[in-house]
């Protein structure tokens, strides 16, 4: 019997219309273009502005455009998977209120938790799924609203992150594309050095906690620099190493969009190609668990039938991990 894999044969993005640029930025807080540019390497970001639009919103919008271009009736999905640090609420599962938003009605679905990896998490979990047998069709939607945990008046944080939503649609196949390999990996050590203060179990809401704006994203931009550049490139040698894959087997390298200097020195490390490390954070940020899948939506035109692509991303936790795809379409 042929080995079931999960070929991503859809891929849908969407941007809120707004877009904050630098010069807006800085009437708002201390801060330039320049700074920004030079030490993040972003030039603007969209916000989903609209009143009582969340994160499921966007998703619902790429899921439905998945939907209509591939001819598939709702009822054909039987998982969708958020990946979302930014959930419309505690409970129930944003993936769930994107099915229904979506008319699906015939799936089983849950929110993935993993910082700014959770796309890899949630991509990684929806394939073992269909290699099970157990599904068939399934969505992996990566969703954030990240305006509403960021801190407009810090500098070191707000110029960082934006929001938007990607998902692609999985589905099984007996050909050698798809999913092929994985690595995933989680510290909890990282933990101190970027979250949320308050807002859990531990610091539940209170009006202390809203004045010492403690709901808002803490992050010690140093400590995660330094992780993020030696273990994205760390995942991405242990998938080549394990499956005999040189820099030049590698088509393209789809790198998590945090910070620039990040990526390139990754791609740096990895002795890649700066042609095959792709890049879209000027103009949209750090969209966190959306960022792969808008990327991959972003430049799916150039990729072929068979090309090799690494996924790889770093998030809170510390999470981080890369995939290997093969591409489908």
């Amino acid at each position: 019997m042929a080995k079931i894999r999960a070929a991503i044969t859809a891929v849908e993005g969407y941007l809120p219309e707004y877009i904050l640029t630098n010069e807006e930025l800085s009437t708002m807080v201390d801060t330039t273009d320049e700074w920004i540019m030079t030490r993040i390497g972003i030039k603007e970001r969209h916000i989903l502005k609209e009143e009582g639009k969340g994160s499921s919103d966007m998703g619902a919008i790429v899921v439905k455009n998945i939907l209509k271009n591939k001819s598939i009736d709702p009822s054909e999905i039987e998982l969708i998977i958020c990946c979302t640090v930014t959930p419309d609420m505690l409970f129930p599962a944003t993936a769930n209120i994107i099915a229904d938003k979506c008319g699906i009605k015939n799936s089983f679905g849950f929110d993935v938790n993993a910082g700014c990896s959770g796309f890899l998490n949630g991509l990684t979990t929806a394939a073992m799924y269909i290699q099970s047998g157990m599904v068939k069709k399934a969505i992996v939607v990566g969703a954030e609203k990240m305006s509403t945990i960021v801190d407009y008046q810090d500098r070191a944080t707000c110029p960082i992150f934006g929001d938007g939503a990607g998902a692609v649609l999985l589905e099984a196949t007996e050909e050698e594309t798809g999913i092929m390999d994985c690595a995933l990996y989680a510290d909890g050590v990282g933990r101190v050095h970027l979250h949320q203060k308050a807002g859990g179990s531990i610091k539940p809401p209170t009006h202390e906690t809203i004045d010492k704006r403690e709901h808002y994203i803490y992050q010690e931009g140093q400590a995660v620099f330094k992780w993020a550049v030696v273990k994205m490139a760390e995942a991405t040698e242990a998938i080549m190493k394990r499956n005999n894959l040189t820099k030049d087997d590698i088509s393209f390298l789809l790198p998590h969009q945090a910070n620039l200097r990040i990526i390139n020195a990754t791609g740096d490390r990895l002795s890649l190609d700066p042609n095959k490390v792709l890049i879209n954070i000027e103009k949209y940020g750090n969209t966190t668990s959306a960022t792969i899948p808008i990327l991959m939506w972003e430049n799916q035109s150039k990729f072929k039938k068979g090309d090799n692509l690494i996924l790889t991303a770093f998030g809170a936790g510390f999470t981080w991990g890369a995939i290997w795809v093969k591409w489908a379409i």
